[in-house]
């Protein structure tokens, strides 16, 4: 990357440093925070794709005003936060501002609120636009990322759903008393006049669920709903209305209901995930202020050897508040109970569903990416810090002495028992080491016989290795369950290389692997990086096995109906096929084309043999 000109007072090591942070950002939708020297945020911006949107501060544009080079020059470090939407972006990046007040920031510094849908209110709830939650029965939809998507959705909801846009009081008394009659809205069918006793209070709230199913996302009222409507308006040849509702239906799906990011129903809470691998916690802590997320934090523990995931919570927990958060707030949100003791003033809460569980959810998900950037970001540095923590895993996964550097798996290929061969393919570090790939014909195996073909090709590789000196692999793979793992293990008994080289089989599900005399398979974690290798091993093998038995079973089928014409030997077969290529090339080709190959005798035989008729 080159650093624009206002770096040049930055020192070398100021630069690396952002540039490797630079280098880490994901291409998803989320936040960045650009700080100062004294760890002040002096920037929060929003993305859709943060990789692409930082990377653009940090190189020579012309589009770039003076007061951004100004606030590049001053920038430190950088911090982001991923979320699931650009949406979402744009909701974390307006509590942030209003939260930090950062100094580049001139835009949502107001005290203007997002924008909502309240619901009001029962008997006969009407649906308005507020910019205020306030606690008075009234439910609130949103919030909204803009005014316009807001008001969309109110119009769609009132040209659907016949819902009142009066503020009579509308209480059974008031009804009984015959006070009102019917207005404007009941005359062109927006409003079924429930303030003239017109429509129950019963079917008025029939509506009002179908409104919130809206509102909440769930499609499935609304849908039925509008297409009785769209049926109704075609059957009576009303084309236009039936358009209009299709239209409505097809905006509907993109509307997305609700985010986690800021929310009317969870109010003033500190949250606390935790995320374990091995030794290490990372333990990640959200503050949410009114319903919005103002703060996002992960911090890296060292667990003792026999601390359980209760007193790392607690620790973590321990370390934010002195150090990050202050104090904790009334309710905390946690995965499970830690040791409440030591915060007697707070109630912590274990969600199990809704709201709740779904901002837990995003906490652990950011605590997870915070740990996969952070070895990422070792590994940049470090490349070789890869390998050797792959390579320990593997050793811990497979149950193995010894880090298995060196890897080598073996596959059968054959159709119906012909043209029978096999593959070797050699790993180093995890990684394909494809010049040690090995081809073979089987020779001894008549039919289909994969255990024997296996014993086979195992003695002839490990025959030649130990007569060569040559160093063994750490862990053999064979591609088969028990049968082909017994065959295998056979051949090192035979040749005393049972206690030298571990050797592993592979049943038809990839998670299970088997080991010698022991009937029962083991499973390896589907979610960690040992089984990766293991996968990519056995593809490796079946694409090598099965390319080299195509190019053989195709070399026969040439070679098969080439040697059916008299005087045409292996010799001159293997110089048409290198002239043309293909069977269907020579059977098309001229007397005088093959002439040039093979001679005028035989091109004409070869001529006459495809061109009977």
């Amino acid at each position: 990357m080159q650093i624009i000109d206002y770096f040049c007072s930055m020192s070398e090591n100021k630069i690396s440093t952002i540039k490797e942070q630079v280098a880490l950002l994901p291409h998803l939708p989320g936040c960045y925070l650009f700080s100062d020297k004294s760890d002040k945020v002096i920037y929060v911006g929003k993305a859709k794709d943060l990789k692409k949107r930082v990377s653009s501060y940090f190189v020579e544009s012309r589009d770039h005003s003076s007061k951004v080079r100004v606030m590049v020059s001053q920038i430190v470090s950088l911090r982001h936060i991923i979320v699931d939407s650009e949406t979402d972006a744009l909701l974390l990046e307006n509590s942030l501002i209003k939260s930090l007040k950062p100094r580049y920031n001139i835009l949502l510094k107001d005290d203007k609120s997002y924008p909502w849908i309240a619901l009001t209110a029962p008997p006969f709830e009407r649906v308005i636009s507020t910019r205020r939650v306030v606690k008075d029965g009234s439910r609130y939809f949103g919030p909204y990322a803009s005014v316009s998507a807001q008001r969309a959705m109110l119009d769609f909801i009132s040209e659907v759903i016949p819902l009142r846009t009066c503020r009579l009081n509308l209480s059974q008394e008031q009804i009984d008393k015959g006070k009102y009659v019917p207005c404007l809205q009941y005359h062109i069918g927006n409003c079924k006049a429930p303030c003239c006793g017109k429509q129950s209070a019963e079917d008025y709230a029939k509506l009002v669920d179908i409104a919130v199913s809206i509102l909440k996302g769930d499609l499935r009222p609304v849908k039925s709903y509008i297409e009785n409507e769209m049926n109704t308006a075609a059957s009576e040849l009303r084309f236009e209305a039936a358009q209009r509702f299709k239209t409505r239906l097809e905006a509907l799906e993109k509307y997305k209901a609700r985010s986690v990011i800021v929310s009317a129903n969870i109010g003033d809470v500190d949250v606390f995930s935790l995320h374990t691998e091995g030794e290490d916690a990372y333990c990640n802590y959200l503050r949410v202020k009114n319903g919005s997320i103002i703060s996002v934090q992960t911090v890296a523990l060292r667990a003792g050897i026999e601390a359980d995931e209760c007193q790392m919570l607690s620790t973590g927990i321990e370390y934010i508040v002195e150090n990050i958060a202050g104090q904790l707030q009334r309710q905390v949100i946690v995965p499970f109970l830690p040791q409440t003791e030591l915060f007697p003033d707070s109630q912590f809460i274990v969600p199990q569903r809704g709201e709740k569980r779904d901002i837990l959810e995003f906490s652990l998900r950011t605590a997870r990416l915070y740990r996969a950037e952070l070895l990422k970001n070792m590994e940049i540095k470090n490349p070789e810090r890869h390998t050797e923590r792959l390579m320990e895993a593997m050793k811990r996964e497979l149950r193995l002495d010894k880090e298995p550097r060196h890897i080598e798996c073996f596959d059968n290929s054959n159709l119906q028992g012909t043209n029978p061969v096999a593959s070797c393919v050699v790993f180093r570090n995890g990684k394909p080491s494809k010049r040690e790939y090995r081809h073979f014909n089987i020779k001894t195996v008549v039919g289909a016989d994969d255990f024997a073909s296996m014993r086979e090709i195992l003695t002839r590789r490990y025959t030649r290795l130990l007569e060569e000196g040559a160093d063994f692999p750490d862990l053999i793979v064979v591609d088969g369950g028990k049968g082909q793992l017994s065959s295998a293990y056979a051949v090192l008994c035979q040749l005393g290389l049972e206690a030298k080289i571990p050797i592993v089989g592979l049943a038809k599900r990839l998670e299970e692997v088997y080991y010698p005399n022991d009937p029962m398979p083991y499973y390896l974690s589907r979610t960690g990086e040992p089984l990766k290798v293991i996968c990519h091993l056995r593809d490796e093998a079946h694409r090598f096995g099965i390319t080299f038995h195509r190019k053989k079973r195709g070399n026969a089928m040439i070679h098969s109906v080439l040697e059916e014409i008299e005087g045409i030997g292996d010799k001159t077969i293997t110089s048409l096929y290198k002239h043309f290529k293909s069977l269907s090339a020579i059977k098309q080709a001229s007397v005088e084309q093959l002439a040039q190959v093979v001679g005028k005798s035989k091109a004409e035989k070869i001529y006459a043999f495809f061109n009977k008729n």
